[in-house]
């Protein structure tokens, strides 16, 4: 009987997950939610370009808040002007969205450097905003308020 022995010196290397590799690139990936809206966002090493929903940052954000917010994690890490941010996000509102990339954009560079966790952290860039909108009650116009009562 022979047996067949391969090599393990041979195995590929394991990436942790939300980092692939394509075209020669390497994207890290990151997710953030922020009220309804949700946003998927890839990091790549490139000119320091900020595309939103296909649309430049500054055309999709008009409201400089949301623009200094957004950029807030990348400033925090000194790779403002090194990494490319490639952005699809939907639902909710501006401000939802700027959260949920925010969010995103945190996630993606503690993927692509590990010493970064902490500032991440600290900045608040990691933590999930859980603050939702309140369902509508039966017997009421809204969540709390109630139709105008009149005694006469």
């Amino acid at each position: 009987m022979t047996e067949t022995t391969t090599s393990s010196s041979a195995a590929p290397a394991i990436k942790p997950r939300g980092v692939i590799t394509a075209g020669g690139k390497t994207y890290y990936l990151g997710t953030g939610r922020r009220k309804k809206s949700v946003a998927r966002v890839r990091l790549v090493a490139g000119q320091g370009k900020f595309i939103v929903n296909d649309r430049p940052l500054d055309s999709f954000f008009t409201e400089s808040r949301d623009r200094t917010m957004v950029n807030a994690p990348l400033v925090s890490a000194n790779l403002a002007g090194s990494m490319d941010v490639l952005v699809n996000v939907h639902g909710g509102g501006h401000t939802g969205q700027s959260g949920a990339i925010l969010q995103g954009l945190g996630r993606a560079l503690t993927l692509y450097d590990a010493t970064l966790r902490k500032s991440m952290q600290d900045g608040g860039f990691l933590t999930r905003d859980s603050r939702m909108k309140e369902r509508k009650k039966y017997g009421l116009r809204g969540a709390r308020r109630a139709y105008q009562f009149s005694k006469r």
